[in-house]
């Protein structure tokens, strides 16, 4: 198989695409078993996440002897956290490390988060920049958890509107 791009730790961007038939064919393969896995990941991970609210939510019932009002107060703190963590901090980082203005690092964050991936952002790409080893990887996890508490934050609008 041979590809016409070097590796990036997510897919979907436009600039990482096979090259020929039989590379094509495989990537189909892997997206029927890759894309329900991943969503079984993500879908495990956010309910991790929702675990540790409510047990957070259930601890604080006990103390303070809040019965609603502890669960809407971590509802609330795990969605301002994950926005802090996960739309409105990792800017200042692209900004840092990428020269992109805030506002780019944002809508890239978005973008990433949301899988639309339209490749006109991409991370660790400039040759005029020097990355360090760590950012791929800690890229990589927070878009495997972003993606998870963006994921729950859904269900969660979801389950307001029904």
């Amino acid at each position: 198989f041979r590809f016409n791009a070097s590796f990036l730790p997510c897919l979907g961007y436009g600039n990482l695409s096979p090259s020929t038939a039989a590379g094509r064919i495989f990537c189909i393969v892997f997206a029927l078993f890759g894309l329900p896995l991943n969503l079984v990941l993500l879908n495990e991970i956010g309910q991790l996440m929702l675990l540790g609210v409510q047990h957070c939510a259930r601890r604080l019932e006990e103390v303070f002897h809040w019965q609603n009002k502890a669960s809407f107060l971590m509802k609330t703190c795990a969605l301002v956290t994950g926005l802090l963590l996960f739309l409105l901090l990792p800017p200042l980082l692209f900004s840092d490390k990428e020269g992109w203005t805030y506002e780019e690092g944002f809508y890239y964050s978005f973008i990433t988060l949301s899988t639309i991936g339209f490749g006109d952002y991409v991370i660790g790409m400039n040759p005029d920049r020097t990355y360090p080893s760590w950012y791929k990887n800690v890229i990589s996890l927070w878009i495997l958890f972003g993606m998870a508490w963006l994921a729950l934050v859904i269900k969660f609008c979801i389950n307001i509107l029904e």
